[in-house]
């Protein structure tokens, strides 16, 4: 039996060539995350925490790509360092809602500044209107998929 017509070309397939972006910016940006003590969960959290204050762990974990398990873990670990505080008792349902201290704020500035050189050494090659289309292009793309518009 033959395998032709099977598979998806690698070399033309967008979702493969996503990915594979998506991992070498997560490697860069991990490369200088590192010296700074964190890991891109790490920043993801408390920057998503610096926008929008009082998130729960639900919404981090779903903010940050990882299981509310995983940012549970994270979120202990931070409030032991003392990046984050949260309350003793939920102060509605079961949810604990953390916020940034002055330390999570002074550690994510430095951080921030790492990221921002990532994306500016990936955006390097392309002209104002090619990152406007590329912006406009991933936003649709991803609308799309939420929606569930399979273009049939």
């Amino acid at each position: 039996m033959s395998q032709k017509g099977a598979g998806i070309d690698l070399d033309t397939s967008l979702g493969y060539l996503l990915k594979e972006a998506s991992s070498v910016l997560r490697a860069a940006m991990e490369e200088v995350l590192r010296p700074l003590g964190m890991s891109v969960t790490h920043y993801s959290c408390l920057e998503l925490l610096a926008q929008r204050p009082g998130l729960s762990n639900s919404e981090l974990a779903r903010g940050a790509f990882v299981t509310r398990q995983s940012m549970n873990v994270l979120l202990q670990a931070l409030e032991r360092d003392g990046y984050v505080t949260r309350p003793a008792e939920a102060p509605v349902g079961k949810a604990l809602p953390a916020r940034l201290t002055p330390r999570g704020r002074q550690s994510l500035e430095k951080a921030s500044a790492a990221v921002r050189s990532v994306e500016v050494r990936m955006l390097a090659g392309m002209s104002e209107t090619e990152q406007s289309n590329a912006f406009r292009s991933l936003r649709s793309m991803i609308r799309s998929l939420r929606e569930g518009d399979t273009g049939a």
